[in-house]
């Protein structure tokens, strides 16, 4: 697998590809509503990325960049699909002249953009705990983290989303927000690089796809609360699952505390499917070194003790 994120026109997000996947979306794009691709490193880094563009029956537009201004975007014209396969391989496994054959010219986009101050005082404040919580969580974008500081602030200062008592235009905002959001996302990048081997939200995982692969809908970071995720999950799995495990986002966003919960049930709503689920979930998560404290009963929840490590993605 490769170590990037790739997103389409279409807004498909497909988290580290295999090369096979890799070369099927870059070979189908030209059609309408499929005419771009944006590659993006494992962890995302701010303006570091590699995109395609391409129009029915013309040339490739390759373009790549290597970080914030004043990085230069370089660019080029590559006739063939093949050529651009091997480029974009090269640069997701980052080899050494994976970018020495195409003629590389600089695009031009004008001056570079004084940087927005970041949000200051009680509101920065407020802003940096929110983001920071949902760093550690682990599971969001950029762009997500974005979204929620900007529907935060508009919440906070009950007002409309396109308007501000202050007068700042949402753009403007959201520009000042980019900035703290990059700044934090660095910072989580740069601590958790330091941390070696496996952690535990990476044995959650592995413990979810043995799941998945026995026929129980395991799905981590679904929904946004109990309810939603309790209504949503019956249709979140391949046909004829048995039960179903899971954590919500509040979950997740209290894992750091000491403990992940879990929620898991039976399909046809028995209290013996259910503790049986219960068990199968133990017993998976025991497999991958982790422990549980549950009594046994299918009325309560599966608590997972751990050391919440979730390293980002983007």
């Amino acid at each position: 697998m490769l170590e990037i994120t790739v997103m389409t026109e279409g807004r498909e997000r497909h988290v580290r590809p295999r090369q096979g996947l890799l070369d099927d979306l870059v070979r189908r794009i030209g059609g309408d509503g499929d005419r771009y691709l944006v590659a993006q490193r494992i962890p995302d880094l701010p303006e570091v990325f590699l995109q395609v563009r391409r129009s029915e029956g013309g040339p490739y537009t390759l373009e790549y960049r290597e970080g914030p201004r004043p990085a230069p975007l370089l660019g080029t014209r590559v006739t063939d699909a093949d050529g651009v396969i091997a480029a974009a391989a090269g640069w997701a496994r980052r080899e050494e002249g994976w970018n020495a054959g195409p003629w590389w010219t600089p695009v031009n986009l004008g001056p570079a953009p004084e940087p927005a101050p970041e949000p200051a005082g009680q509101e920065g404040a407020e802003l940096t705990a929110l983001i920071r919580e949902k760093l550690v969580a682990g599971y969001a974008t950029r762009e997500e983290l974005v979204a929620a500081a900007l529907e935060f602030r508009a919440a906070s200062a009950d007002g409309e989303p396109g308007a501000a008592a202050d007068g700042e235009g949402e753009g403007a905002r959201a520009e000042r927000i980019w900035g703290l959001v990059d700044r934090l996302w660095l910072e989580r990048v740069a601590e958790q690089s330091a941390w070696e081997g496996e952690t535990d939200p990476e044995r959650i995982t592995r413990a979810f796809a043995a799941l998945e692969s026995a026929g129980i809908t395991a799905r981590e970071h679904f929904a946004c609360c109990r309810g939603c995720g309790l209504a949503e999950i019956p249709d979140a799995g391949a046909p004829g699952a048995r039960g179903f495990v899971f954590f919500h986002e509040q979950c997740a966003e209290s894992a750091a505390d000491g403990g992940l919960s879990l929620l898991y049930g039976g399909f046809d709503g028995s209290a013996g499917t259910s503790a049986a689920v219960g068990r199968e979930v133990a017993e998976a998560l025991t497999a991958v070194g982790l422990s549980t404290e549950w009594d046994g009963d299918p009325g309560t929840r599966i608590l997972v003790p751990l050391d919440w490590r979730k390293r980002l993605v983007g």
